[in-house]
């Protein structure tokens, strides 16, 4: 039993850090219209979003974008991006004046996001459901939005779209969740199975 469940734990604590990994480096899982114009991740929706409310201070939402501003600089052209022009990278220098309808639009892309952002970073220290949450909210915008949605154009460069590494996203999420199936066979087999009272067996006879 001991190492089946040392087993789950350590699946877990895998899937958790390749699903930080899958967000903070912000690996494209889609692409969708947002404040910014597209976002492929879910940390630039969500950066887009708390600076236009200016919910968190911007010191916090650069040092969520830095680590994937790093990445896609050291991959395309070998260079570190500076820390003042993460704004103008990411085309949030008027993410302020643009229309909300845009994110409103797409609730479930929103608060999927949000989701999957928090759940990346506390899975660092404790593995839970809001990975899988976050993930399964964007999965389900994105198909809500392919079914009900009535595209305005039909320019493939802006056209909504789910990349193959959402699913990568999806099994981590799944299996960051701790699953200790002898625990759960034993406590099913352990219930009581309820039985006729004496009393009311007797007056029957009777």
């Amino acid at each position: 039993m001991a190492s089946s469940r040392q087993r789950a734990t350590n699946i877990s604590t895998i899937a958790s850090r390749a699903f930080f990994l899958l967000i903070i480096l912000q690996i494209p899982l889609f692409r969708v219209p947002c404040l910014s114009g597209m976002c492929t991740t879910p940390i630039e929706v969500t950066c887009s979003q708390l600076i236009a409310s200016e919910i968190f201070p911007l010191v916090m939402v650069k040092a969520l974008l830095y680590p994937g501003a790093v990445a896609n600089g050291l991959t395309k052209n070998m260079t570190i991006p500076s820390w003042d022009d993460l704004l103008n990278i990411y085309n949030l220098t008027n993410v302020k004046e643009a229309s909300a309808a845009t994110d409103l639009q797409r609730l479930e892309v929103l608060a999927g996001s949000y989701f999957s952002v928090a759940g990346a970073l506390m899975g660092l220290l404790k593995p839970g459901r809001m990975s899988l949450f976050g993930t399964l909210l964007v999965i389900w915008g994105l198909i809500k939005e392919g079914i009900l949605g009535k595209p305005l154009n039909t320019d493939p460069a802006t056209a909504i779209y789910a990349y193959p590494t959402i699913l990568v996203a999806l099994i981590c999420g799944f299996s960051s969740i701790k699953y200790d199936v002898k625990k759960m066979m034993r406590s099913s087999s352990a219930r009581p199975i309820a039985k006729p009272l004496q009393s009311s067996s007797k007056s029957k006879l009777k």
